[in-house]
């Protein structure tokens, strides 16, 4: 029996090295947006004299939570890679403050899921920072690398 990828999220949100390290977790689905929350530590802090958390930590976040949106999308976990991200600051995160990241994949072809996310703290209508980002999708449908290579008795 396959899981359903809402069972999966919290394992996917925190599952890699990297997000595992960050210290992310599942925070919810709400229809097809899913939110992470990076709880504040001193040790992700960009700036220690203002206590900001690093903007390389907002930007891993919305692209981890874009990423989420996608598979959310989709219905199920496939092979995914980030095509695209624009992260746009638009002001500095509170000191102290646990930083929350939501997407939503706005558009689903068969190779390319596009996404909004948001990062902020407390309320999403005053974000930290916005992206626009588009993630490769695997359709390769059996096409994978080498199918295009000759094979003996002429067949590629």
């Amino acid at each position: 029996m396959a899981l359903s990828i809402e069972s999966l999220l919290p394992q996917l949100a925190a599952g890699s090295a990297h997000t595992h390290a960050l210290d992310f977790r599942y925070e919810a689905l709400d229809g097809e947006a899913v939110t992470l929350r990076a709880p504040y530590r001193d040790d992700l802090v960009g700036d220690p004299g203002a206590g900001v958390l690093a903007g390389g930590l907002v930007t891993a976040m919305l692209d981890h939570v874009g990423g989420l949106a996608v598979w959310v999308a989709l219905g199920e976990f496939r092979p995914i890679a980030t095509l695209d991200l624009r992260v746009d600051y638009m002001r500095a995160a509170e000191p102290g403050r646990d930083l929350l990241a939501r997407a939503r994949c706005y558009r689903l072809t068969h190779s390319i899921g596009f996404v909004r996310a948001f990062a902020y703290e407390q309320d999403p209508e005053d974000p930290v920072a916005a992206a626009q980002a588009a993630y490769i999708i695997n359709s390769d449908g059996e096409r994978g690398a080498g199918a295009n290579v000759p094979r003996p008795g002429g067949r590629a």
